[in-house]
């Protein structure tokens, strides 16, 4: 494009044009200008790097805000109503883009937000008022994908403009998060719910370093073709040149990488001229070990050195040093060296950034993450090896070729210099890869596929996705379908299918994923597995952010697993596979393993439990190295392994804090209490046994806590008492060093005091517990809140019993809970309460009860908020001892052998499950009276064992309930000597009860244990059949042959319907209603006749030998009458 068709910044409205600094575009963005500035459509630009692509962004957001330009020219603007999200794939990249808009737009009330890993400051609202928001792929899915509806999606409808750079990284592994992310704006802008909203037309705008398939692009982000903009190396605004050497290869890569150090030196004495230079390099380590090379090098040259051009540069470089807190950055930064990477706090990162900026540090080692974003140009760029080591596949690869090409483009300052030069160094075979470089690029493929199901889980668990259909689209929407059809071989499918094909087997892997997340309990699925639903498993990996895999180990814990079981599942997850064990580190970790000195709290142990002599695997590295960071004083120096450790703690406390709440809905007490201890434990680099449990406190780093250790101040208690001037002598600092410290207590949560008690219940086996929390101290007035978790459980049972979420500032003092316990079936049960803080270790409360067995327990039985059952028991009838077992008798217990019969008339061997009857002579018919029954009693029982319980569901109990349906339905006017249900015990209502207790009480019911212990039989027998004369008239007769169609529950229907003899009668129970029933052993079943009343007729012979019966006044043939098993069962 000739000059005199550059646009000029004087075409943009007054308001806008302070916003550059230049007065023409150059000719890629005077192109580009009618399109960004003067429409909304989507646009994809392919160009080189340095080629002046975020001046496109800018003029995008210019054209956004223009909409909120009044007639007269006003700036009419309302936060956070049109926003705009940037998105970069570095942290760097972002930051720097922060501070230049901040700059730009400030002036005008537009609120710039970062969303990354760098920053956690940001709330809620801070996301509902911002205007631009800057954020990074992985960061943005993390903020959206949980609070859906409170700063997850809320925001999501204000979306008016995405601005993506270096889209080509979808190459990267990476890039599936970015994908992820654009995905789901797309699918949510299509909302009809959504449609008169600004995500509904939201525009999109996406660049790239030049890339062959910008088609694919444009089509996945629906660009049409006057948006698609592609420029070559001709927009490139300096000149590169290029050199590529090879050399001999070693024995292995990493050798071949360290051999090369030593032509680093030689290369930039010939190639930089002076000027500055970046080294990449491809781990952390060898960025380190390359600028620790060079200022060996250099300081061999003393005041000759070549990377010190004046005493000013020196003494600024001194200056500069001690600020740096990485103590070998300080000795290479004298030198003019320096060395950057992802390792580095963010202090050191901006220290070093700004002194090679300025030009005091001449050469910088870093790794290839420089090259994707910040913006700092050199003169040289010397790309060390072009290899690196891949994480998820565990071995060395050559770089992809957007990536050296991002290399390259830091080579050249367009304001200092006119030309570049890029020197890559790499094997003799492969030198020829590398002479074209600049010509060409790999196809950018989506990388979506192997992490599909944790992005497919979090669009459901946001309920973007609602059903099987919605899931399709979702995906149809993705980069990978548009890929999956042009290139399908890449992703597992064969060439050459037609594309309906491609799209049935996108759905048949979109059915494989969720099918595979229902077995795991991730999502519910109805019975046609077409609606989906998020479970809690769910919810918590798409909240932190955790890989399925991962999920698999939190789901497949063992029950009551301990604190070390819960580091091996930390170090197994997949989130840290990428961390090594190299060759090198194997001495080091077998000495700190072996652990002489007795520091480490575990430790890897053999199949005998003796400390292994050997570390083999990577899991057993990620173990003892954990293990020796969390003692506060590690002692593996190494920086490969120090940063190594860091990624164990960051990722580690992430993955403990998601174990902790999934083992708080699981309700397991003892895998809380782990994941909680450990995941404060990473976070903090402490255990709760260490001695620098101090370090915790701001201004005190390990110097300081182990001077404080030697004076034995190890805890905040201790420290609280302390003489400030003995601090400040111990530690060697100065007034007033010694009230600093003290006040840093300060930033504690107030003291608390926790307590358990048992306080009386009335209710039959249920504790009441009360847990009182008292605030001992006032809070401080601090912007900062602390929370604690409330835990009530029982270690017998690992059950957690009541949990609650307290903020430690704001509850109301004292503040007490009352918990209900089931008594269990041991001899005891001990009850925990703790009070677990979220940050800090070594505060936490932690109460014990013991709880056992009450002696001479009475049972009650209250109806208040149940439904009403039908029979009330005998209530002075039986007695709770210490092992909780039911036994019938007197109440004084001293006299335990007068026991009461089991009445079980059958042999104990009978094993059929069909109604039992009485068999007698085929041709003899028995006419039953008082004594034919007792007699009947006495020879069957001979003695009469004890009662026990009964299971509800067992056919005995189910025969006998529907019995009692029966003839309650056939004579409702009983007398309630029948309305008594020894099995069930329960009144039928409040009126009944008083009614019934009176009639027990008096002296036609025999009370049935006197003042003095006594049991009396509470019927005679004549009592007993002159009640039976009165309601039948005539005594029925003992059948010999089986009764037609007796009611009956086998055993084995028993077990499958679990039939409770509450249902029987059309009851819903509630399950501590149930929990109460005083129920008896099986071992106890009673003899139940069948009693069939037969209306008088006129029969033959053989039905008289047949049915001997008798004609009641009104009864029916086949009607079941309640027999001796429910008349004697009161006995």
């Amino acid at each position: 494009m000739d000059t005199h068709t550059l646009k000029s910044v004087s075409d943009l409205p007054g308001n806008f044009r302070s916003a550059f600094s230049f007065r023409y575009f150059n000719s890629l963005q005077s192109e580009c200008f009618p399109l960004c500035f003067h429409s909304d459509i989507n646009m994809v630009i392919s160009a080189p790097t340095g080629s002046g692509k975020t001046v496109l962004f800018e003029l995008c957001i210019l054209r956004l805000l223009s909409k909120s330009i009044s007639n007269e020219g006003r700036f009419l603007h309302a936060k956070g109503a049109l926003k705009t999200v940037y998105i970069s794939p570095s942290k760097a990249l972002v930051q720097e883009k922060l501070r230049d808009w901040n700059q730009k737009f400030n002036s005008w009330g537009i609120s710039c937000l970062e969303l990354t890993g760098d920053n956690e400051t940001y709330s809620t609202k801070n996301i509902q008022d911002a205007d631009l928001i800057l954020t990074t792929p992985e960061k943005f899915d993390a903020v959206s994908r949980y609070r859906v509806t409170s700063g997850g999606l809320g925001f999501f409808s204000d979306i008016a403009l995405v601005l993506i750079d270096e889209v080509h990284l979808l190459n990267d592994p990476r890039g599936a998060a970015l994908e992820a992310i654009v995905s789901r704006i797309k699918i949510l802008s299509s909302n009809h719910e959504l449609s008169s909203s600004p995500l509904a037309s939201v525009r999109l705008l996406a660049v790239s370093a030049t890339i062959p398939n910008i088609e694919d692009l444009a089509e996945w982000l629906k660009v049409p073709t006057a948006g698609i903009k592609r420029f070559g190396e001709e927009m490139r605004p300096v000149k590169l040149t290029t050199k590529v050497f090879g050399y001999a290869a070693a024995k292995n890569d990493f050798l071949f990488e360290k051999r090369l150090q030593n032509y680093i030196y030689e290369i930039l004495m010939q190639f930089s001229k002076g000027k500055s230079a970046l080294v990449f390099c491809s781990t952390r380590k060898g960025a380190q070990e390359a600028a620790q090379k060079l200022a060996q090098t250099a300081m061999t040259y003393g005041y000759s050195n070549p990377f010190i051009k004046s005493r000013e540069q020196l003494e600024r470089l001194r200056e500069a040093s001690p600020m740096c807190s990485d103590k070998q950055m300080q000795s290479y930064i004298l030198q003019g060296v320096g060395y950057h990477n992802g390792g580095l706090c963010q202090k050191d990162r901006s220290l070093v950034e700004g002194l090679f900026l300025s030009g005091d540090i001449q050469v910088l080692c870093t790794t290839n993450t420089l090259a994707h974003g910040i913006n700092l140009p050199a003169h040289t760029v010397v790309i060390k090896s072009t290899q690196h080591f891949n994480k998820e596949k565990g071995h060395y690869m050559e770089y992809d070729r957007s990536t050296l090409l991002q290399m390259c483009g830091r080579a050249g300052r367009p304001p200092f210099d006119d030309t570049g030069m890029v020197i890559i160094m790499t094997r003799r075979e492969t030198v020829h890869l590398y002479e074209n470089l600049l010509n060409g690029c790999e196809v950018v493929e989506s990388q979506l596929l192997p992490c599909l199901i944790e992005h497919l889980t979090a669009e459901i668990v946001q309920l973007t996705v609602s059903d099987v259909s919605r899931a399709i689209e979702w995906m149809k929407c993705s980069y990978l379908y548009v890929r999956m059809k042009k290139n399908p071989e890449n992703y597992a499918i064969k060439k050459g299918i037609p594309k309906d094909r491609v799209e049935k087997h996108l759905q048949e892997l979109c059915l494989q994923k969720i099918n595979e997340l229902s077995r795991y309990q991730m999502i519910w699925t109805d019975t046609d597995g077409f609606v989906l639903k998020p479970e809690e498993p769910g919810r918590l990996m798409t909240k932190y952010y955790l890989k399925f895999d991962t999920m698999k180990y939190i789901i497949h814990a063992p029950t009551g697993y301990s604190l070390d079981e819960a580091l091996h599942i930390v170090c197994r997850a997949e989130e840290i596979s990428w961390i090594q064990l190299r060759r090198n580190e194997k001495k080091t970790l077998n000495d700190v393993n072996a652990d002489k000195e007795g520091r480490l709290r575990f430790h890897i142990n053999d199949s005998k439990g003796k400390r292994k002599k050997r570390i083999q695997t990577r899991e057993e590295k990620l173990f003892v190295l954990a293990n020796d960071w969390l003692t506060g004083d590690p002692s593996v120096h190494d920086l490969s392994m120090t940063q190594d450790a860091n990624s164990i703690c960051s990722n580690g406390s992430r993955i403990a804090r998601c174990m902790k709440e999934y083992f708080i809905y699981k309700k397991n007490y003892k895998g809380t209490i782990s994941s909680t201890l450990l995941a404060k434990s990473l976070y903090q680099k402490l255990w709760d046994d260490s001695p620098y449990l101090l370090k915790q406190l701001p201004g005190i780093g390990m110097v300081t806590a182990k001077a404080l250790h030697s004076m034995g101040v190890r805890s905040f208690e201790a420290l609280a008492e302390a003489d400030p001037r003995r601090i400040e002598i111990v530690t060697g600092r100065k007034y007033p060093f010694g009230n600093h410290i003290k006040e840093s207590l300060s930033s504690l949560p107030p003291k608390v005091e926790i307590k358990v008690e048992e306080v009386e219940c009335h209710k039959q086996g249920v504790s009441k517990l009360a847990v009182t929390l008292t605030r001992l101290s006032q809070p401080l007035q601090s912007t900062k809140r602390h929370y604690a978790d409330m835990i009530v459980g029982s270690e017998e049972e690992n059950l957690i019993h009541f949990h609650e979420k307290i903020r430690m500032e704001d509850f109301s003092s004292p503040y007490s809970v009352t918990i209900l316990l089931e008594r269990p079936q041991q001899a005891k049960v001990t009850v925990k309460a703790d009070l677990i803080f979220e940050e800090y270790i070594g505060i936490d409360l932690h109460e014990t009860l013991l709880l056992k067995k009450a002696k001479n327990s009475k049972i009650y039985y209250q109806s208040e908020n149940r439904l009403p059952h039908y029979y009330p028991p005998m209530v002075d009838v039986y007695i709770v001892d210490d092992d909780n077992t039911v036994k019938s008798g007197p109440s004084n217990q001293n006299d335990q052998k007068d026991e009461m019969p089991s009445f079980k008339l059958l042999d104990e061997d009978s094993e059929e499950e069909k109604e039992p009857y009485v068999t007698m002579e085929e041709d003899d018919c028995v006419i039953i009276n008082e004594h034919t029954v007792f007699d009947h009693i006495r020879e069957k029982a001979k003695c009469f064992p004890s009662l026990a319980t009964l299971n509800q569901t067992s056919p005995a109990s189910g025969k006998s309930t529907l019995k009692r349906k029966s003839l309650l339905e056939n004579s409702p006017e009983l007398d309630p000597l029948f309305q008594y249900n020894s099995v069930l015990g329960s009144p039928t209502n409040t009126k009944k009860i008083k009614q019934s207790a009176q009639k027990i009480t008096s002296p036609s019911y025999a009370s049935l244990a006197d003042n003095n212990g006594k049991t009396e039989r509470p019927f005679s027998d004549e009592t007993v059949f002159n009640y039976i004369r009165k309601r039948s008239k005539n005594s029925p007769v003992l059948v010999t042959s089986k009764i037609e169609d007796p009611i009956t529950i086998s055993s084995q229907e028993g077990r499958n319907a679990e039939i409770s003899p509450y249902k029987a009668y059309g009851l819903m129970v509630s399950p501590s209603a149930k929990r109460q029933s005083i129920t008896f052993d099986a071992t106890a079943e009673m003899l139940s006749f069948d009693i069939s009343m037969a209306k008088r007729t006129s029969t033959n012979l053989e039905q008289k030998k047949a049915f001997c019966s008798m004609l009641p006044s009104k009864s029916k043939v086949s009607d079941s009458f309640l027999g001796f098993k429910s008349i004697f069962s009161f006995l």
